[in-house]
């Protein structure tokens, strides 16, 4: 692995535990300037999330820098028409698995929904400004951290599949929703087939925002329609298991 690659992972890790101590730092400070607790926490927790996530993606960025300047004169990577291409398919194939992974999960009986999303949504309702951070930002990160790293160091040393597989479930794992493992797993998997297919990084990163984007967007704008889809589909099931 390049030392690069590991200055990152420590720079991605240190953001991800930073709000241990960034958080009651600000919450302490909103308070102190007339902020109720709550009021102070919730603010708290939304200014060191753009904090911390903006400030290692420019440090990342930084560290990438030689590379990225690069990366556009190798040859052995997708021409720009390919690329455009996979990178447009890419957000279906995603929705695909995403859709496929959930449909799995109905199945084995795990409740639909995610509680990240949920959180998220409640945090972009409190400070609209925590939309870039779930739809751009944080998804050009996790795809530097889990797929041109993790998986790429990996796929120097085994075959696509269990470097695919790795990766992902790493992948899945950092959003700390376990019973949600399949789901995370397929979208990774989904993205580590973009990246091996065209050798460019830039090709998941644009799937990954653009679904995150369009996920957020659909929650946000029929938040209720969805709810009460979800409510049917789940007494439909409980409804058929009563046969079973």
């Amino acid at each position: 692995m390049k030392r690069e690659y590991g200055w990152i992972l420590i720079v991605y890790i240190a953001m991800q535990l930073s709000s241990l101590a960034g958080v009651p730092l600000l919450t302490f400070i909103f308070v102190k300037t007339g902020s109720s607790l709550q009021e102070a926490q919730m603010n708290a927790l939304n200014s060191w999330l753009l904090v911390s996530f903006f400030s290692a993606f420019l440090i990342i960025l930084f560290l990438l820098r030689k590379e990225m300047s690069l990366s556009f004169k190798e040859r052995n990577k997708a021409d720009l028409p390919e690329t455009i291409g996979w990178a447009i398919g890419g957000i279906f194939l995603a929705l695909f698995a995403q859709a496929s992974a959930a449909s799995i999960e109905r199945m084995l009986g795990i409740e639909m929904g995610s509680e990240n999303t949920q959180n998220i949504l409640r945090m972009i309702e409190s400070f609209p400004a925590v939309i870039f951070i779930s739809s751009v930002i944080g998804p050009i990160l996790e795809e530097i951290v889990f797929r041109k790293i993790i998986f790429g160091s990996l796929y120097k040393r085994f075959n696509f599949f269990i470097s695919g597989l790795i990766s992902s479930i790493i992948f899945a794992a950092a959003h700390m929703e376990f019973e949600h493992i399949l789901l995370y797993s397929a979208i990774g998997f989904t993205f580590a087939f973009l990246y091996i297919q065209t050798k460019r990084i830039i090709v998941p990163i644009f799937a990954h925002v653009a679904m995150n984007t369009l996920v957020v967007l659909m929650q946000s704008i029929y938040r209720e329609d969805i709810e009460k889809i979800l409510r049917q589909a789940e007494q439909l099931q409980n409804f058929i298991g009563g046969f079973l």
